[in-house]
């Protein structure tokens, strides 16, 4: 085969005189006695080039997977991807694309997203059969072989794929086809700019893929070290900010679109001082040599998904500080601890993983039930991570923790499942909520997250301050955190916590993750020094986490979710066992008046807030067309908003967990 000059310097990882002569053929072709044989096992064949007369020839490794991203239509949202297979099976080579992506445990179908796919050899086009929902088989053919898909990309999520005018974005299990047999194999990977007007601003790229070509936020080309690899690096294109700064000895990146005013230097010296505690939590060096924070802003947006160098953050523009604003608020902590979340999975998650993630398909499920640790420790720690390194005070801390309280008290389905069941159900229940799913469901993000602060104060609190969920964290990574550990089996973080701290936690551990019952965090925090309290919910938006004002008159309750809808007002949720539901009240329904009087979105809740608890009114709804009149009775709201409050009377011991417990580091 014979190569352009711009694939050779991909292949070869080297610069190519202009001026040289290129024949790139593989070793031992025919008519070449310079060539010498190789083993063409895990390597793949190898690549031989004649430079200018009297230049000696040289010998590269040529991966066995070259792949080609073009950003070919961004106003139609469509990449077209092509794989090269050197030696494909020639008893018909499969290849597939992911159903689900590491991180985000529910079935996707990205090959839903596949508008067109082909195959051919040295442009002789070869029949496809497509065995299933996601794979396809080529007809035996000796290679190599192209297959070339065109992908639609229209999802903003961090979990997909996304192109237009603006820039692009992709995860590469939405982009790269698996070829069967070949996954563990290297490949290279170019990545092409869009055709632009002349003049138009130019693109950029960002990824942490290991760089062949060019120089950083170049477009060019780039290897992985197997499949596994190349779809843990996601890629984002067109215009963005960027910034870098140092962190437990190793560059970090940050990235950001969407956002022009955004103050990177002041994100750039939080997030070295969120990411340095957490890597001497647990211990340096660092197990990457590079990290990234890829940051879209985008309206109303919020999330995060975790990669082996990398995390792709989606936030609002103004979640990010301005350089004239100095106090950001919370919008901004909110930020920060999304990204303290995504970073933690570094450790957990991404390298310390469940067994039954280690050589998984992304063809099936694989299920589970340790995702209330790798989620909700490491929620626990993103917020506290803030503490320890500075960036809130504990009083802000407390308050989070009582936001959590107050979401975790609210959710009825918290007496339906247990935690480990949340965590086996994660594929057919979390990533797919319904109008019932908080009646009958709890996050095992949020319930792990206070499992995790009860284990943590109950460990100190037995050991005499000795050990914490630190040392069980840290064990946990020195035992299951090398590439080669064959995962963490079912139960074993159980294990690991009760050596790393000397204590019997069978009983914790039981009640946390196989009952109902919830976790005794108000009795826990008395012993150090922080009183629980419980007060009624005074508006919709009230979160917790702070005293009541409106204690000798409380909100009148329906136990009823609305949302409006070009100005009507249509239920979304009827909690259990409420006077809404006692009434008939039913998701969809589209209330229309109360004690006659018309309601509208602008007016429902001053309307809602005039009712007496315990006095009948008469709602008029819509259901399905059909006019109905019920009569609800209003409760007074139920005291299930929380906050904390330092207790002034704690005796010298509780005050002393307290302090070690929220203690900030020195020279955070």
């Amino acid at each position: 085969m014979v190569l352009d000059r711009a694939n050779l310097a991909a292949f070869a990882g080297r610069r190519i005189d202009p001026a040289a002569s290129v024949d790139v053929r593989p070793v031992g072709h025919p008519g070449c006695g310079n060539c010498a044989r190789v083993d063409r096992g895990r390597r793949g064949p190898s690549l031989h080039w004649r430079r200018v007369p009297g230049e000696p020839a040289v010998t590269e490794t040529l991966p066995a997977l070259v792949y080609r991203v073009v950003p070919a239509s961004p106003a139609a949202h469509r990449y077209e991807v092509t794989c090269r297979i050197e030696t494909p099976d020639p008893n018909g080579q499969v290849f597939s694309v992911p159903a689900w992506i590491p991180g985000s445990y529910l079935v996707r179908d990205y090959a839903r997203h596949v508008i067109h796919v082909e195959a051919e050899v040295r442009g002789v086009p070869v029949l496809l059969r497509k065995l299933d929902k996601h794979t396809w088989r080529a007809a035996p053919s000796e290679g190599p072989l192209l297959i070339r898909t065109v992908v639609y990309a229209a999802d903003t999520s961090v979990r997909g794929a996304w192109l237009d005018p603006r820039g692009g974005f992709f995860n590469g299990v939405c982009l790269f086809v698996r070829v069967a047999g070949q996954a563990h194999l290297p490949s290279v990977v170019h990545i092409d700019p869009p055709a632009q007007p002349e003049g138009a601003p130019r693109w950029r790229v960002a990824t942490t893929l290991s760089r062949l070509t060019g120089t950083r936020y170049d477009f060019g080309a780039f290897r992985a070290s197997s499949y596994e690899d190349l779809i843990d690096h996601p890629v984002m294109m067109g215009r963005f900010l960027s910034a870098e700064f140092d962190a437990g000895g190793v560059p970090h990146g940050l990235v950001v679109s969407g956002a022009p005013r955004a103050d990177l230097d002041r994100v750039c010296r939080d997030l070295r001082r969120l990411c340095s505690w957490q890597a001497a939590l647990f211990g340096l060096p660092l197990p990457v040599d590079r990290y990234q924070f890829l940051v879209r802003c985008l309206p109303d947006a919020y999330g995060g998904l975790e990669h082996r160098y990398s995390s792709a953050l989606l936030a609002r523009p103004d979640d990010l500080p301005e350089p004239d604003i100095a106090e950001a608020g919370e919008a901004y902590r909110r930020f920060l601890g999304l990204a303290s979340h995504e970073y933690f999975h570094l450790w957990l998650v991404r390298r310390v993983r469940p067994a039954v993630f280690v050589d998984a398909d992304l063809g099936s499920e694989a299920y589970t039930r340790q995702l209330w640790l790798f989620e909700g420790v490491t929620s626990y720690y993103d917020d506290l991570a803030l503490l320890r390194a500075g960036l809130v005070t504990p009083d802000v801390y407390l308050e989070m923790v009582g936001r959590s309280l107050t979401q975790f008290y609210r959710t009825p389905g918290r007496r339906q499942q247990t935690l480990e069941d949340a965590s086996f159900d994660a594929w057919i229940k979390f990533y797919r909520p319904d109008e019932n799913s908080p009646n009958a469901t709890v996050s095992y993000y949020l319930k792990g997250a206070l499992v995790a602060l009860a284990l943590d104060l109950e460990i100190r609190l037995r050991s005499g301050g000795s050990h914490s969920l630190d040392d069980a964290v840290r064990a946990l990574w020195q035992e299951y955190g090398d590439d080669g550990s064959p995962g963490l089996p079912e139960g074993g973080f159980e294990a690991v916590a009760s050596e790393a701290t000397g204590l019997d936690l069978s009983a914790f551990f039981h009640q946390a993750l196989r009952t109902t019952v919830d976790p005794p965090i108000g009795i826990l925090l008395a012993r150090f020094g922080i009183r629980l309290h419980f007060r009624a919910g005074e508006s919709p938006g009230d979160a917790g986490g702070t005293r009541g004002r409106r204690e000798d008159r409380p909100r009148p309750w329906v136990g009823a979710k609305v949302r409006g809808d070009a100005g009507r007002v249509r239920i979304t949720y009827v909690q259990d066992a409420s006077p809404a539901q006692l009434a008939g009240l039913s998701a969809g329904d589209e209330v229309v008046a109360i004690d006659g009087r018309r309601v509208t979105a602008d007016n429902y809740e001053a309307r809602l807030d005039r009712l007496v608890p315990g006095r009948p009114a008469e709602l008029q709804v819509f259901r399905d067309d059909t006019l109905l009149g019920l009569t609800v009775a209003p409760a007074p709201a139920p005291r299930d908003t929380c906050y904390l409050v330092i207790d002034p009377e704690a005796d010298a011991q509780a005050v002393a967990r307290r302090e070690s417990w929220l203690a900030t580091v020195a020279g955070a």
